[in-house]
């Protein structure tokens, strides 16, 4: 009976162990899938048109050729 719960008990580490194990793989295999838009380049285009039409308000306010 002794060796059962011995037995038992290496087990639930095992189990554990793979639990963590998989909760850390999912965490990995889902951060990457979450990052692949970064690598496209379409998020730097976006900061590249973002940017160039706030410079173009902070001209247009200063020479006044535009209105907000």
């Amino acid at each position: 009976m002794a060796e059962e719960q011995v037995k038992e008990k290496d087990n639930f580490w095992f189990i554990i162990a793979g639990i963590i194990v998989a909760t850390i793989a999912l965490v990995l295999l889902l951060k990457q899938d979450e990052t692949k838009h970064l690598k496209s380049g379409a998020v730097a285009e976006l900061q590249k048109e973002t940017f160039s039409k706030i410079e173009a308000r902070k001209t247009s306010n200063v020479t006044g050729t535009q209105g907000n």
